[in-house]
């Protein structure tokens, strides 16, 4: 991906969303003829120069030190994902030694697997940056059933199933999703941040490229650079078998593992939505036995 329009299309988003009175300075009159903050305020509040700012903002981060990004970043008051963002796209722009250019996982080791099957009441999966599922339990396979057999988003030959794949491409996700905008907004913001974080991860390029020629809303959302973090958080779901669930939702890195990420879903006690997890389980092993002899029980293709 291009660093350099990355970088400028970032900038110039996160400037026209703070006005000067949000800043702290003066508005001087109503008539302004930019959106949000002027490059030469932001250079102020970052303590840079003007043609330094403006050199940044035309997609040059390269050499930049952490001060000088560090009082950008406080200029334009990014968040937490949008200093990583900041941070990983300065990376970037330096010397190709400092560039990260390793691709995604695309499988696990057989322990992570084994880790995943001794989760028995709780439905937790494996996926790496790229949304991509890579193992799952029995229990996070039949609750992600309409992902994992989607014609448009399920695991082929060549491909694992991919949730965003399935947000942006399956009508069904509509359904499946309670808070589908939501959802979708998070899911490419998601991918963004990844982008930045690994720019020359040629599945990640193939993805974005695939979402965005097939998607108008994914465009929408591509465009607007967000970003976020998916640490934690409620998600509710709306099963094909067992209705609508609403779960906790935990999303971990791997120590021996950094790509990847555990994904564990969990229900409040003595709520509907432990009932449903409940009945979920019965539904998966009714599920498991009609399919004995033609699915594995650990493959989520």
């Amino acid at each position: 991906m291009d660093n350099r329009a990355q970088v400028r299309e970032f900038l110039a988003s996160r400037r026209a969303r703070i006005t000067p009175d949000q800043a702290g300075l003066p508005a001087y009159g109503g008539n302004r003829r930019v959106k949000g903050l002027r490059r030469e305020e932001v250079a102020l509040l970052a303590g840079v120069s003007i043609d330094y700012y403006i050199r940044m903002e035309r997609g040059d981060l390269a050499g930049a030190s952490e001060a000088v990004l560090d009082g950008v970043a406080n200029a334009l008051q990014l968040d937490e994902a949008e200093r990583e963002h900041l941070q990983a796209l300065a990376r970037s722009a330096g010397p190709a030694a400092t560039r990260r250019a390793r691709p995604s996982p695309t499988t696990v080791r057989p322990v992570i697997q084994q880790v995943l099957d001794a989760i028995t009441e709780a439905p937790a999966w494996i996926r790496n940056a790229r949304h991509d599922i890579l193992a799952m339990n029995p229990l996070a396979r039949a609750l992600y059933s309409p992902v994992l057999d989607s014609a448009v988003a399920g695991a082929t030959a060549k491909r694992a199933a991919n949730t965003t794949r399935f947000i942006y491409l399956d009508p069904a996700a509509r359904e499946f999703f309670v808070d589908y905008d939501r959802i979708a907004t998070d899911a490419a913001a998601m991918l963004r941040l990844e982008a930045g974080r690994n720019p020359h991860d040629k599945d990640l390029i193939t993805l974005v490229g695939e979402l965005s020629t097939q998607s108008e809303l994914f465009r929408q959302h591509w465009a607007s650079h967000n970003v976020k973090f998916h640490r934690s958080g409620r998600k509710r779901l709306r099963h094909p078998a067992v209705g609508e669930l609403d779960l906790n939702f935990e999303a971990m890195e791997l120590p021996s593992e950094p790509d990847l990420r555990l994904n564990l879903y969990t229900a409040d006690p003595d709520t509907p939505a432990a009932d449903g997890l409940k009945l979920l389980a019965s539904w998966a092993a009714t599920r498991a036995v009609d399919n004995t002899g033609t699915r594995d029980a650990h493959d989520v293709r």
